[in-house]
């Protein structure tokens, strides 16, 4: 089973509650987002947004330019079901992250428990070329992977620690950091993730 097929059947045979990264609210990110004063015109795009409820809390607060993209067609599916008409006001786009080609510049992206499923050094340094080539100067990107207090698997799947050395020395290049943090995130079945996140502005 490749990837894509992968998730497609997470996503087909199973409900929120039934799977670990599931955030009834996702305070990180909003909270980030308010703490950067991001422009309601912004251009956002969550990676790997399938149907996190991210999306419903920017069209909430009244954020107009969102791209949600997931590798996986159902998911997105789902949250347009969702969000009903509001769906017509969000960027949808299926595609694996290391494939994507944006057609615009962001000003804001963020990737919770994407970036640690790329576990080889070519998937990882084609996710940097994108992102480096993808964020506006100034922009924002906000990443959130498992720390090495964390999982080593998620849904059945190696994944890469990090710790914040590590996540920092990867996007050095292009990107200064901004504010490095842990993170215990509580899954609907009442176990505990440790996660790792960084927050970067792109030079």
């Amino acid at each position: 089973m490749n990837n894509k097929q992968h998730w497609e059947n997470v996503f087909t045979t199973k409900t929120p509650n039934e799977v670990s990264w599931t955030q009834e609210y996702p305070k990180t990110a909003i909270d980030y987002i308010e703490n950067i004063k991001l422009s309601k015109t912004a251009n956002i795009i969550d990676v790997g947004g399938g149907d996190s409820n991210l999306v419903d809390a920017l069209l909430d607060k009244g954020f107009l330019n969102i791209w949600i993209l997931d590798i996986s067609a159902a998911a997105l599916e789902k949250t347009k079901t969702r969000l009903g008409e509001k769906a017509n006001s969000v960027h949808w786009i299926v595609s694996d992250i290391t494939e994507f080609i944006p057609d615009v510049k962001f000003d804001f992206w963020h990737d919770r428990a994407v970036f640690h499923f790329l576990t080889n050094d070519e998937s990882i340094n084609k996710y940097v070329s994108i992102i480096s080539n993808a964020v506006n100067p100034n922009g924002h990107f906000l990443l959130g992977t498992f720390s090495e207090n964390g999982p080593l698997k998620c849904s059945g799947l190696e994944i890469k620690q990090y710790s914040e050395k590590n996540m920092k020395d990867t996007f050095q290049e292009s990107f200064e950091t901004i504010k490095c943090f842990t993170e215990d995130h509580i899954t609907p079945f009442n176990t505990t993730q440790n996660f790792q996140f960084c927050g970067f502005k792109k030079k």
